[in-house]
């Protein structure tokens, strides 16, 4: 029997190969290894739990330079004197708005979800993108169809 999911994982992994995207190439090869072995049991706590998880490991690679001290507090302060920095913390309370916007999104309307999916990789793999995109389309998937 063929498996067309197995196909597209591997498309897909294809893909952040050719565009030396390893992220995008090693998460997908691990989804790969996990749906091939005994592990695939593990993918309804992987759905549940697997954004949470990232989100998690994301915050813990933005918050480093301040627990290592490579960015120290005075740095911290200094963002609220210049336009820049202002400007940066008024979008990254936007931005993460919009994720927030698009959890809700991506629960209550799961049909979403693929096409979010395919725009990601394909941002990611094609324009060397950051996989955190499916929250930020969501959120502005979310205003464009006028859901909270």
């Amino acid at each position: 029997m063929f498996d067309m999911t197995l196909l597209v994982l591997l498309a897909l992994a294809a893909l952040g190969f050719v565009s030396h995207n390893t992220a995008v190439a090693v998460s997908i090869l691990v989804l790969i290894i996990v749906r091939v072995t005994p592990l695939n049991h593990f993918f309804p706590w992987i759905e549940k739990q697997g954004l949470t998880v990232g989100i998690i490991i994301l915050t813990i690679g933005v918050m480093a330079p301040i627990a290592s001290g490579t960015l120290p507090p005075s740095s911290l302060f200094q963002s609220f004197l210049s336009w820049k920095s202002l400007l940066a913390i008024a979008v990254g309370v936007f931005v993460s708005w919009l994720g927030g916007r698009g959890v809700t999104l991506m629960s209550s309307q799961p049909g979403i979800v693929a096409g979010l999916l395919v725009g990601t990789v394909l941002g990611v793999a094609l324009f060397r993108g950051v996989p955190v995109g499916p929250l930020i389309a969501a959120g502005l998937v979310s205003l464009f169809l006028a859901k909270s």
